[in-house]
């Protein structure tokens, strides 16, 4: 999936982030902000940034829920988008709505 700006720019913003808490000094952030302009799609830009731990403040993962179907999450997180794609969950039942990250990682909740 193409990366767009608005993406791009959450993620310059998060590697910003993380060189101020000292996750890494001025010369890897150089690197990963050359790598992110040059990214085109979500998968590449994924890859710059999948070593780097959670900041302070961050939203806690959705815990898996065992029998609950493909349902990842209670309600969407921060910074998540809404899909224009919903499905029925064949082992529940339930109306999920697909959500997107900033990273293009998709998520579904149930659409209430």
């Amino acid at each position: 999936m193409r990366l767009e700006d608005p993406e791009r720019e959450r993620m310059f913003e998060r590697l910003s982030a993380h060189a101020a808490a000292g996750t890494f000094d001025l010369s890897e952030l150089e690197r990963r902000v050359s790598a992110l302009a040059a990214a085109q799609t979500h998968e590449q830009a994924a890859e710059i940034v999948a070593d780097l731990p959670p900041l302070p403040g961050d939203p806690a993962p959705a815990p898996a829920r065992g029998r609950r179907g493909h349902g990842h999450a209670d309600v969407p997180q921060a910074g998540w988008r809404p899909t224009t794609e919903r499905f029925r969950d064949p082992r529940t039942g339930a109306v999920m709505r697909v959500w997107e990250d900033a990273l293009g990682a998709r998520h579904y909740v149930i659409d209430d």
